[in-house]
């Protein structure tokens, strides 16, 4: 079995990778996700190894402490996120297509670390002022929150031209197209 490549969307939160990476999910049976780590409590209708592994902050530690993760970052109230390197090895080594759904930093390091095994697609919104509309339409954030997630989008953005293509998110389904083509194109290659 030939082993798999990492495919990795990376985008300021609120540009639409998720959704991307949903579509991606539906059209190819051979891209798995990489379920990420946290230290946030799990929201009501989430399960651990599902969606996440839900981690007390001294196992994420250990974890971290150990070298178990690919890339992890701190974010807004504390929490951690991060992606465990025998989460992507288990899918790549089964001769899966791992998609990695992650932030911007996280991103250079695991595409340091794949090299041309991997594909780093940025997402990126039309503008600041679209994305800022976007979060407050998705309601989960508080004035707080939204200042901070705006803030680290513009430093974000400034990452874009490390990654191998840039995609703008102004049109849900051409953005998509775009995704997918990229995808084929780096799935097919040897």
């Amino acid at each position: 079995m030939e082993k798999g490549k990492v495919i990795i969307l990376v985008a300021p939160s609120g540009s639409g990778k998720t959704t991307l990476a949903r579509r991606l999910f539906k059209d190819f049976d051979t891209i798995k996700f990489s379920v990420s780590a946290t230290t946030r409590p799990p929201r009501t209708y989430e399960e651990d190894g599902k969606h996440y592994y839900f981690l007390s902050d001294a196992d994420f530690d250990q974890k971290v402490g150990s070298k178990e993760f690919l890339e992890w970052e701190e974010f807004y109230g504390g929490k951690k996120y991060g992606t465990l390197r025998s989460e992507v090895d288990k899918k790549l080594n089964s001769g899966y297509f791992v998609l990695l759904d992650i932030e911007v930093k996280g991103a250079v390091n695991v595409k340091e670390i794949y090299g041309d095994e991997s594909l780093a697609l940025f997402i990126q919104p039309p503008s600041i002022d679209v994305l800022k509309q976007r979060l407050i339409d998705r309601g989960t954030e508080d004035d707080e929150t939204l200042a901070l997630r705006l803030q680290r989008a513009e430093k974000e953005l400034t990452y874009a031209d490390r990654f191998d293509q840039v995609i703008i998110n102004d049109d849900l389904d051409s953005a998509y197209e775009e995704v997918k083509e990229a995808v084929i194109k780096f799935m097919n290659q040897n």
